[in-house]
């Protein structure tokens, strides 16, 4: 049995649940927070002896009738056309610039001034072992300097690393050769 209250307030017993009225008045707005107010209008139960009937809900452009309705096939999106690709206009010959008339002379220059300023330092600077070397052989093999191979052998034997100090005494072996077969 489901109790109910009537009109009067008093619980009836009935066979069936039945749903009271709604009350009306301060009694039936919902109560509000301190933080906010919010209002939930009061909702009116439908009689029972109507129908429930779920109302139409808009979903984008499609509006959705009572009931389960099969929804259409999807289709497959057409494809948009590419648009054309504009072809770039040729652009005009570049104006002729005037050059150096020996680029590879001035490079040239460059370099042999760098390698003469580099020459003194390479005995005041304070390297690893490994740089050292690679400096020292750098100046050998570009002036042919054969003064430069003792102060290269001594860096390459003051590496630490087994591996690096095999190659850099190979490079000291391959150094002489080249100076003797220039011979």
């Amino acid at each position: 049995m489901i109790a109910s209250i009537n009109s009067g307030g008093t619980a009836a017993n009935t066979g069936t649940a039945t749903p009271s009225p709604a009350p009306s008045g301060p009694a039936a707005r919902p109560a509000t927070s301190p933080v906010g107010s919010s209002f939930t209008p009061p909702v009116t139960p439908a009689p029972p002896s109507a129908p429930i009937a779920a109302p139409s809900v808009p979903v984008g452009t499609m509006t959705v009738p009572n009931g389960p309705t099969p929804l259409p096939a999807p289709t497959t999106p057409t494809p948009m056309p590419n648009p054309p690709i504009p072809t770039p206009k040729p652009a005009a010959p570049p104006s002729p610039v005037s050059k150096p008339a020996s680029p590879v002379n001035n490079l040239g220059v460059i370099k042999q001034n760098a390698l003469d300023e580099l020459r003194p330092l390479v005995d005041r600077l304070d390297l690893p072992a490994d740089e050292r070397f690679d400096t020292l052989l750098l100046l050998i093999r570009s002036t042919d300097d054969k003064a430069l191979i003792k102060p290269a052998h001594e860096a390459a034997q003051s590496i630490k690393d087994d591996t690096k100090r095999a190659q850099a005494l190979l490079d000291i072996v391959k150094e002489i050769d080249f100076f003797e077969h220039q011979d």
